[in-house]
């Protein structure tokens, strides 16, 4: 009986270092995931607010060039206004489709994609 008794300890012991191996392996896949995630989205942030700032000066120099040509340079600032009133009047429309989904989607796709080493 000894000698079952040994075995039997043993598998209890190779059962508990493969859970704790499993856990530890579920933990560091988590991190690699949830690291990719972080970096793709710190990625896209960062080409958003370079994109944001371009678009803020030629926003400017527009508003600018059509109150110069119309007289007033408040003039331009107002029909500048005015076309992102109707673009996010349009985006406000149809933001579950254009934003909402493919946002979800590409996050979704992002964490269930496997990677291939």
């Amino acid at each position: 009986m000894n000698n079952s008794e040994k075995s039997i300890e043993m598998l209890f012991g190779k059962a508990e270092d493969y859970g704790k191996t499993t856990v530890e392996l579920f933990k560091l896949k988590a991190i690699d995931k949830t690291s990719d995630i972080i970096s793709s989205l710190a990625v896209k942030l960062v080409i958003i607010i370079v994109i944001a700032l371009f678009s803020l000066s030629i926003n400017i120099g527009v508003a600018l060039w059509i109150g110069e040509l119309l007289g007033k340079s408040y003039y331009g600032f107002f029909i500048v206004a005015g076309f992102y009133a109707i673009a996010v009047s349009v985006i406000y429309a149809f933001r579950i489709q254009c934003i909402k989904s493919p946002i979800r989607d590409a996050i979704i796709n992002q964490m269930l994609q496997q990677k291939t080493l």
